[in-house]
Order: structure tokens, then C-alpha cells, then sequence
């Protein structure tokens, strides 16, 4: 996309910010990434190198997880009046009410700006283990909030739920599996608490997109029609069918496709119907997750209003004549939480892979490097192809003939240099040919710029790792220059799969511009709320970054409202249990071993023992 003249609507139609940025993201005059959240009046636009210039001059620096609070607090706003207005246009006669699912991102600073927010809409919150069982009651301010358990549970679970309904909350048990009913009325006897039960069906309707597993009969979790029967009568037999409230099911993340949501709603509503003719209380529907987000802009059919209009309108479809309308509940975590967080990173080097400098090649010279000359000015549009070929076949010779110790180092980089003359001469020919031979469609790729950057992808973004997930990926400053490099990005730890080389659009490279020495260059990764933090890890001890939430005002300005310091190296090693105390007294065993073996003196002793204890509180990132 090269042009005589650039401009910033360039460089926002290359990283095609309009689509995945929504209206929230866009370029300003300057070249720079700014952020104006449509929930804050007037709608100021705020440079994330204004932020970034602000975490600095508080003493933190990059990498850093950028969260905008506005965003939060945008996107309960917006599910919570979509499915509001649809409910009003459709005429549904009972209210919705959502819940976030704490596995999605389980930081404090997050689960307290939903819960803070949320309490207006009653926006309660779901728990999938007693740990996040406890992290629900204790910060829903709301009596009447709902809080959804799935999962395994056991008595100590269920105990803390039989608390939580004690307390005020509308606190539901999805039963996962048969074993776990009994259990449930055992403790509620005991407790003499009326539990508030709810079942976990499990569809026949299979759904398109990566998490398909999660539907259909070989899903991990629910109870067949079978287990269900047996449940009702269970619930029978002790006396306490009207215990049984909620019918729950989850199709699974990020569908992709409105018709499959709409069979799925469908026949959950036909079992919902025959647990009310059992004779079961019922009145809630849980949706679970799988509202989609549009990662790349456009990987999906519907957005969110035609998502709460079909839901509402599928419910009203399927339900039988004379059933009250169930209150709604979904539990979408990524539609809440992903566009709110930006993983921010500097670049620390780049490899290119232009020729270095090629000797003058004469008649004494190998007999390669000459047949490599040769090809290299002899590149036209008509012999490409034959030339890359050619170059390849002595190169590879050439490199044969050195491990056999029949060519030099010095023999062996010439032939290097002239191979990458002739691959970027034969690139830089590829826009005119009319059809690309099949050799040379990953040139492109085989010749882009390696980007070294200060994250880790196993830490901040394991998905790119473990599924291939694409995020927006942009440099958020000089995007009035044109780009005229192609990278990939390469992290931190010592692994081959430690890189971003898949982006929007499916590209393999990324348009970057050329360092500058003494200049930082800045990589945002957008969309990072969901999951990211969660399941990162500890590959080569790289431990959680400097995390910062700001909220922006109407003026302009932006608050930093939290601040959280990155993982040090202590903490990381306590993480692998090792002990800051036991790892300072081995190493001063150590040295105080070369004092006696005169290897150092005393006073060095004690700046290289000073030096290791600052190292242990110092940060795990690359530091300047």
C-alpha cells in the first residue's frame, strides 16, 4: 500500500481500526491512537501515548495492561438496555437480568467496577468454584443480586450458597450432574435453607465455531433428558419440586451464527415448558455465555441488538400458551469485558533480512558465489521465478559445501547476502506479475522483519498460543508516517512459539514502521479483557505486568483509579517455591566461596551481593 503521500486515514484503514475499534478507537492529527468512550459526554478523544507518558511519570513502564474503566461499565450499559428495549418492543412480560462470569478475568480491579456499575441494573455475577463463590458474595453490594453457581460442588460449596440465599442473594445451584441434587437438599436440611436449584440441560443443538464441543450429547456438562426425569422425581419424592427455579444451558463461547442460537433457545424453552408442566415452581431461563465478539470485525451475523431481539422473540415462540414469561438471564463474559483491556508493549530489536555487505565477486572466488552473481544481476520480471530457484539451489550447495569445511564463514555470508539480494529483488517484482507462481506466494512471509518486544504471550495473550486467537495488533503512534516494513513479533522467552504472527485479516505480517535509535516503539493489543490474565503463565518466569485502570472525563483528562504493580522476580520465584531469604543466603554462600578462592575482594562481595538482592525486587520485563 505504498503512496506518495500518506495520511492517518491510511494507517486507520490498513489496521481497519473502524471495524474492530467499534467508533471507541481511532487516529488522530499527530499519527496517535486515541480512545473517545461513547458513554462520556461530549465524547473527548484521549491519546494512549498521553496515558502511556502518565504510567511513566508514576514510576511504572511498560509492559502494562491498560484497562479503561468506561468501557466496563459501556458494555453493561449497552447488554442490559438492548435486551431492556427488546423486551419492551416484543411485549415480554418479565425483566432481564445478567451475570458475569468470574473465569473470564478475575482481577479485583474488574469484578469491582462490574459489581460497583452493575449494581444499577442488579447485574449480579457467576461462580464456578468456592473461591469465586467467595469473591461474589463478598463484593455484589446488591441484597437482591443474582449469583449463578455452576461447576462441581461440595458441601463447602454448597454450604457458602445456602449463606449467600441467607444473606439475600438470589443465589441459584446449576445441577451438573446427578450426584450433586442429593447433596444439595442434604445440606439444605441441614441448614434449614430452601435452596434456590436450577438444571443444566444438555442440547441436541449443535453450534458452529471453535468451542462446538461445548454443545451437543458429547458436551462435558448438563443432564440428559434421561438424568433430568430421574431429578424431577428426586425433587418428588422429598417433597420439594417447587425448589426447582432455573432451567440452564450453554451452547458455548463466541457462536457465531444467530440461527444456532435461535435453535438452541428453542428447544431449551421446550424442556423449560415440560418442567413446569411436572409441576416444577420454575420462572428463570438461563441463556449462559456464546454472545460473540467481533475480534477482527466481522466474524460474525449478528450484533448485540439482534441478539437480545432474537433471544426475547425465540423465548415467546416456544414458550407453551398459559406459561409466565421466565425472567432472562445470560452470562456473557467477553461481550463485557474484552474491549475494555489493551496490553501495551515497547520494541526492544529487529532482525531484517536485507543483504549485508556483498564483496566484489572475481574469477579466484568460489565457484558458487560466482554462479550467485550471476543470478543476482541477472533478475528480471520475466525470470523471476527461475532466478529465485537458481539462487536457492547454490545457496543450499553453498552451505552444504561449508558444513563439509569446503567453503569459509566469509564464503558462506556472501553467498548469504547475494541469496537475500536476489529474494528481495524478486519481491519487490511481485506486485507486477499477473498471477503469483505457487514458490513464491510465502516470500512475502520469508522475508518480514522479526520485531522483538518486551511481553511474554505466554503471560498476556496464551491464546494467541493456544488457539490461534487473533487480536488487533497496531503500533499506536507515527501512524501519520506510511509503514513500509512487515514483521512479525517476537516476545521475550526462550520459545519458537513466543510470537504474534497472525493478525486481522488473517495476514501472517504486520505494516510496521523502522525503528528509530533512542525512540521507543509502541505495539498495542487490543481486546485482551477476556481470559488473557487468567490463563497466562509463568514460561521462563515472566510474571504479571504493571496493570493500570484509568477512567476518562468529559473534559478530557483521565483518572488513574488503579494502579498494580507487575509481578517482581521474588515473586515470581516464590511462585516456584523458591524463598527470597533462602535465595539470597545460598548466593551469599556462593560468594563469600570466591572471597576465600581470591577469585573477588570484600567490597566487591558486597556490591555484587547488593546488586542480586536488587534484582530480586526489580521487575521481570526488560527494564532501560
Amino acid at each position: 500500500m505504498t503512496k506518495k503521500t500518506w495520511s492517518v486515514e491510511d494507517s486507520a484503514t490498513l489496521y481497519n481500526v473502524a471495524d474492530w475499534g467499534k467508533g471507541y478507537f481511532s487516529v488522530n492529527g499527530a499519527g496517535q491512537l486515541q480512545i473517545a468512550p461513547p458513554n462520556v459526554p461530549g465524547q473527548p478523544n484521549v491519546a494512549l501515548t498521553d496515558i502511556i507518558a502518565g504510567i511513566k511519570d508514576r514510576g511504572m513502564d511498560l509492559p502494562v495492561v491498560l484497562r479503561i474503566e468506561n468501557l466496563i461499565d459501556l458494555q453493561i450499559s449497552r447488554l442490559n438496555d438492548s435486551f431492556a428495549q427488546a423486551i419492551d418492543e416484543l411485549g415480554y412480560q418479565s425483566p432481564y437480568r445478567g451475570v458475569f462470569p468470574i473465569k473470564v478475568n478475575q482481577q479485583s480491579q474488574v469484578i469491582e467496577e462490574i459489581a460497583r456499575f452493575g449494581a444499577r441494573y442488579n447485574h449480579g455475577l457467576e461462580a464456578g468454584s468456592k473461591a469465586e463463590l467467595m469473591i461474589a458474595m463478598a463484593t455484589l453490594t446488591e441484597s437482591g443480586s443474582y449469583i449463578i453457581c455452576n461447576g462441581y460442588k461440595d458441601a463447602e460449596f454448597i454450604d457458602l450458597g445456602l449463606r449467600a440465599r441467607q444473606l439475600g442473594f438470589q443465589c441459584f445451584f446449576v445441577v451438573e450432574t446427578p450426584t450433586e441434587l442429593n447433596l444439595i437438599l442434604e445440606r439444605a436440611e441441614a441448614l434449614q435453607v430452601e435452596p434456590l436449584i436450577g438444571f443444566r440441560a444438555k442440547l441436541s443443538t449443535q453450534v458452529e465455531g471453535h468451542w462446538s464441543e461445548d454443545s451437543g450429547d458429547r458436551s462435558l456438562f448438563g443432564l440428559n433428558a434421561n438424568q433430568i426425569v430421574a431429578m424431577i422425581d428426586t425433587l418428588k419424592a422429598a417433597g420439594h419440586l417447587d425448589w426447582l427455579r432455573l432451567l440452564h444451558f450453554h451452547l458455548g463461547s463466541q457462536i457465531p451464527n444467530i440461527r444456532d442460537i435461535r435453535t438452541g433457545v428453542m428447544e431449551a424453552v421446550r424442556f423449560y415448558n415440560q418442567l413446569v408442566a411436572e409441576g416444577a415452581a420454575m420462572g428463570y431461563l438461563d441463556l449462559g455465555g456464546g454472545l460473540a465478539v467481533n475480534y477482527e470485525g466481522g466474524d460474525t451475523n449478528y450484533d448485540l441488538p439482534e441478539y437480545c431481539h432474537d433471544v426475547v422473540a425465540s423465548v415467546i415462540e416456544a414458550l407453551d400458551e398459559g406459561i409466565e414469561h421466565p425472567i432472562l438471564i445470560s452470562e456473557s463474559g467477553r461481550a463485557t469485558v474484552a474491549e475494555s483491556s489493551i496490553l501495551l508493549f515497547n520494541t526492544l530489536d529487529v532482525t531484517t533480512f536485507e543483504p549485508g555487505p556483498i564483496p566484489t565477486i572475481g574469477e579466484d572466488d568460489h565457484e558458487l558465489l560466482q554462479k550467485l552473481a550471476d543470478v543476482a544481476g541477472d533478475v528480471q520480471l520475466a525470470n523471476a521465478q527461475q532466478c529465485f530457484n537458481d539462487a536457492i539451489y547454490y545457496r543450499d550447495e553453498l552451505r552444504e559445501f561449508f558444513r563439509l569445511g569446503q567453503a569459509t564463514l566469509r564464503e558462506r555470508a556472501a553467498g548469504e547476502s547475494l541469496t537475500l539480494l536476489v529474494m528481495q529483488t524478486v519481491k519487490s517484482l511481485l506486485p507486477q506479475m499477473r498471477r503469483i507462481p505457487k514458490e513464491l506466494e510465502a516470500l512475502h512471509e520469508d522475508l518480514a522483519d522479526i520485531y522483538y518486544a518486551n511481553f511474554s504471550v505466554f503471560q498476556s495473550l496464551p491464546d494467541t498460543w493456544a488457539m490461534d486467537q487473533i487480536f488487533p495488533v497496531m503500533p499506536i503512534h507515527r501512524l501519520d508516517e506510511e509503514p513500509k516494513r512487515e514483521a512479525v513479533i517476537a516476545d521475550l522467552t526462550c520459545d519458537c512459539d513466543g510470537k504474534i504472527d497472525l493478525f486481522v485479516g488473517g495476514h501472517k505480517t504486520l505494516p510496521v514502521h523502522g525503528l528509530r535509535e533512542g525512540e521507543d516503539y509502541v505495539f498495542g493489543v487490543f481486546m485482551v479483557g477476556a481470559y488473557q490474565e487468567t490463563l497466562g503463565d509463568l514460561h521462563n518466569l515472566f510474571g504479571d505486568t504493571n496493570v493500570v485502570s484509568v477512567r476518562i472525563e468529559s473534559d478530557g483528562n483521565f483518572e488513574f483509579v488503579r494502579e498494580l504493580q507487575g509481578d517482581s522476580v521474588a515473586d515470581v520465584l516464590s511462585y516456584v517455591e523458591y524463598t527470597p531469604a533462602w535465595l539470597s543466603e545460598h548466593f551469599r554462600q556462593t560468594a563469600e566461596r570466591a572471597v576465600r578462592n581470591k577469585l573477588i575482594k570484600p567490597a566487591q562481595r558486597r556490591e555484587i551481593l547488593e546488586q542480586f538482592r536488587e534484582s530480586l525486587r526489580g521487575y521481570t520485563y526488560y527494564e532501560h
